[in-house]
């Protein structure tokens, strides 16, 4: 992705020199695997405390080398960003509304938040409690290391997944489905929490779409990063590695498959109306 030398948005809070308040959570790409069944990429953050093993221990020190690292990244999300703002501030303009930026909060090990105390291995999530998204950049590290899913181009289309949850806060997608949460069984509910996790992975596929007509930010390879992400991180996919077999009654994301279609969905078409998830036959 061309980022160098571009805009960074100012809507970030640094906290990574920042203590959480104690909790530190263990378990590197195992605790991600088996948490993110739960909470990968924006899902339901509302009981992060009870999700979350918590153990106490100091933060891991860093070596000069990978504090640079560390902050290249830093910079790199912040130029994401800056483009989701200028996106979807433009998008929501020509349909005669005013977009709210997200605040973006980066942090390591822990973090205090709206929606509870999180940790490294929940993953980048937003909570809509306080519109902010959170992301301790040492997941990169795991989606290359352990997932398989290396490049520019796929932090940023997790950026922009978390950016489409923001969306969904906005236009009132998400207090719908808390209003569900209260009236449906788990297995019931965990259908519309596919629905709503695939509509923002087409709001991701949106986002790249008019960010390359604005600003031409593609390279080579770019999209097939974001696709192989999207396929690294499939309900059946993660399970698989995890507990060695697929429970498609507790997917609570979507698969492999449907989150690379929706995402290219969105990348294709550009169209906002096209992502209407929830009335996709197919997902019921």
């Amino acid at each position: 992705m061309k980022w160098a030398g571009r805009r960074e948005s100012s809507n970030v809070e640094d906290r990574r020199g920042i203590s959480g308040g104690g909790l530190a959570v263990g378990g590197g790409i195992v605790g991600v695997i088996v948490i993110l069944l739960k909470v990968f990429l924006g899902g339901d953050t509302s009981n992060l405390d009870q999700v979350l093993p918590q153990q106490a221990g100091p933060a891991k020190e860093m070596s000069a080398e990978e504090q640079k690292l560390d902050d290249e990244r830093a910079s790199f999300i912040k130029v994401v960003l800056a483009d989701t703002e200028d996106v979807w501030g433009k998008l929501f303009s020509e349909a005669g509304k005013t977009y709210t930026d997200p605040t973006l909060v980066l942090f390591r090990e822990s973090v205090q938040s709206a929606c509870g105390m999180a940790g490294a291995a929940t993953g980048p999530f937003y909570c809509p409690g306080d519109q902010k998204v959170y992301i301790d950049l040492s997941f990169f590290e795991d989606m290359q290391n352990h997932l398989h899913a290396p490049g520019d181009f796929a932090m940023a289309y997790v950026v922009a997944h978390e950016v489409g949850h923001h969306i969904q806060k906005l236009n009132g997608t998400s207090d719908k489905m808390n209003r569900l949460r209260q009236q449906l069984s788990e297995e019931e509910y965990n259908k519309y929490s596919v629905k709503l996790e695939l509509q923002a992975d087409f709001l991701a596929g949106v986002w790249a779409h008019h960010a390359q007509k604005m600003k031409n930010i593609l390279e080579k390879n770019d999209i097939e990063e974001a696709l192989n992400a999207a396929n690294a991180i499939g309900d059946d996919r993660l399970q698989k590695e995890a507990q060695g077999r697929v429970v498609p009654e507790s997917f609570t994301h979507g698969t492999s498959a449907q989150r690379v279609y929706w995402f290219k969905k969105g990348f294709e078409t550009g169209d906002i109306s096209k992502g209407n998830t929830f009335n996709d036959p197919s997902l019921n």
